[in-house]
Order: C-alpha cells, then sequence, then structure tokens
C-alpha cells in the first residue's frame, strides 16, 4: 500500500519504531508548504478517506502534523468528514465536553501517569479509534504514549505460556469503585452519577446492566461495578490475525480501587503482572506533541497512556465506533 498521495509525505518524529515492518506512528505532513492550512488538510482527507481509514488499520497510530489546525471546532471537523459514528465515553476519567463530538481528555491531575489501556476495554462495545488533538502542547513531559497490543501478547507467550493460555481460558474478572461525585483531584475520579448519566440508582443499574456490567451500591453512596468473565487477548478482523492484548489487568491489578483476578476467583501471580507492566513499558513508543497534531488511533491494536507534565498542557479527544 502506498504511503504518500498528492496532498500527504510521509515524515519522521522523535520516538518512532518500526514494529514488524510498520512504523508507528505513520507521521504524514503537507506534500506542498504551500499546502499546510486546515483547508487543504480537509480537502485532502475529503479525497483520500478510504486510503487514510486503511493506513489507521495497517499501522495503527497515524499522526497528522503540520495542518495549523487551531481548536476543537476545526478538530471535530476533521473527525466528522469521515462519517465515523460518535460514541459516548464510559469510564473513571473525569472529561468535559467541549464542542460537539469534542471532550477533554482525561483531567486528572498532570502529575500523574495513566496507565496503558485500550479505551472502554471493559464494556461489550469497544470504540475502534481514538483520536487525540494537541490544542497545547505542554512544556515538558505529557506524552500520550502507546503500545502495539499484539507485542505484548507475543513476548508474554514466550516467558508465561501456561499461565496465558489459563487466564485465556477462565478469562478476568475485575471489580472498581466509584464515588458518588465527581472527584478531579484523581485520574479515576469520575462518579457513577456522571459516568452513567443519571442519579437514578435503578436507572444506573438498568444502564450499566447493558454495558456488562453488576452493581453493588456502598454506605458511603458510591458503587462497586463487577465485570467479567473479560477475555485476555482478542482477535480482530482486518489485523492480520493478531492475538491483541486487550485487557487491564495490569492497570487494574491489586489498586486502591479495583482489583483483578481469573474469572473463577483465582489470583494472577503477583510476577507475571510485573512483567507484563515491564513488557508494555518495553514495547511502548514515545513521541513529542506538536501544538495542531491529530493523533489517530486504532483502539483494537493498541494500548495507550499519559506521561505526567507540567502546565500548561491541554489534549482533546473523541472516540468513534
Amino acid at each position: 500500500m502506498e504511503f504518500t498521495s498528492q496532498e500527504f509525505m510521509v515524515g519522521k518524529c522523535e520516538g518512532e519504531k518500526l514494529v514488524h515492518g510498520e512504523t508507528m506512528p505513520l507521521v504524514l505532513l503537507p506534500r506542498e508548504a504551500s499546502k499546510n492550512g486546515f483547508e487543504s488538510l480537509v480537502e485532502g482527507l475529503k479525497k483520500n478517506k478510504e486510503w487514510f481509514e486503511q493506513l489507521i488499520i495497517k499501522n495503527s497510530a497515524v499522526l497528522l502534523r503540520g495542518f495549523d489546525v487551531k481548536n476543537a471546532e476545526e478538530f471535530n471537523e476533521v473527525v466528522e468528514l469521515f462519517g465515523w459514528e460518535d460514541m459516548r465515553y464510559v469510564g473513571p476519567a473525569p472529561r468535559t465536553h467541549v464542542y460537539k463530538r469534542i471532550w477533554t481528555a482525561n483531567e486528572g491531575p498532570l502529575s500523574e501517569f495513566i496507565y496503558y489501556h485500550h479505551e472502554m476495554v471493559l464494556i461489550k462495545e469497544s470504540p475502534s479509534k481514538v483520536i487525540l488533538f494537541c490544542e497545547t502542547p505542554p512544556p515538558e513531559g505529557g506524552q500520550t504514549p502507546f503500545v502495539p497490543s499484539f507485542r505484548v501478547t507475543e513476548r508474554m507467550l514466550e516467558e508465561f505460556p501456561e499461565m496465558v493460555e489459563e487466564i485465556e481460558k477462565k478469562g478476568l474478572k475485575y471489580t472498581f469503585t466509584a464515588l458518588s461525585k465527581n472527584d478531579t483531584s484523581s485520574m479515576r475520579g469520575r462518579g457513577w452519577e456522571d459516568a452513567f448519566g443519571t442519579s437514578d440508582r435503578a436507572e444506573a443499574e438498568k444502564r450499566t446492566k447493558l454495558l456488562g456490567m453488576d452493581v453493588e451500591w456502598l454506605p458511603n453512596g458510591g458503587v462497586k461495578t463487577l465485570l467479567g468473565p473479560r477475555p485476555l487477548t482478542r482477535v480482530f478482523e482486518g489485523r492480520k490475525e493478531r492475538r491483541m492484548w486487550f485487557n487491564t489487568m495490569v492497570g487494574m491489578y491489586g489498586k486502591e480501587h479495583s482489583s483483578a483476578m481469573m474469572a473463577d476467583g483465582t489470583e494472577i501471580p503477583e510476577n507475571v503482572v510485573k512483567r507484563c507492566e515491564e513488557i508494555i513499558e518495553e514495547e511502548s513508543i514515545q513521541f513529542k506533541w506538536e501544538k495542531g497534531d491529530i493523533l489517530f488511533l486504532d483502539n483494537m491494536a493498541t494500548l495507550h497512556g499519559r506521561r505526567p507534565s507540567l502546565s500548561p498542557r491541554r489534549v482533546l479527544v473523541t472516540i468513534c465506533k
């Protein structure tokens, strides 16, 4: 497949990697210096929509850079021209609606590291794409690292083949405790009323059932959600039959407000979780945000996170079915 068109050419960014012959992220720049404006980007994408979507699937991450995208309104226009269906975010991250399909990314303290995850991995229907826009790049830190998920599976199978297959066979069970109201001092501080869009417990239970969750109400007004069984890996159509590490085992294992274990209640050995955490970090891909960048992530194929950052940093996000 050709990486270039009349409107785009391939560039480079610090931290990119070649993974099994695929450049991650694939950086696309204006082909001509005179066509580096927002209008040129929109025109170029309209002409190459199918080609561009194939690039996202092939390379798992595509970074548009150098097109002078200024704000949420322009970012939204870029997203909407593809015709991908919008999806409501469900999860613990505190976020604020900005414009139409556009929201702030996790508003938890910039000093905290947001661990690698597939967006909404625990929900019955996860988004196919996560799209991020850098409105204000941080002065230091604040990268959005991502990880080719199939590489985690490959390496875990090399080191823990029997354990991987045991967890795969049994499935995973998770618990997570949410507050009743939002707490923006925590990167997982979204209250259940905001998360489920209602303050009525009966309606919340109905909505959680549709998402594949059970709930347990707590005396302090919070709620404990129970999810499982959930898969350890998944294979998605069009992605070379690769087994994606499609879970949040490391992110929820042994934390203050969450847990991860095998679905029959068997504990996962701590050394296995710790080594998985190391592998994920070793396989991570970092790049430094520039103002106006738009990053398209194949959510079926990549985990992503957020590095600690100095202020200011403003990254916006939308997710698509």
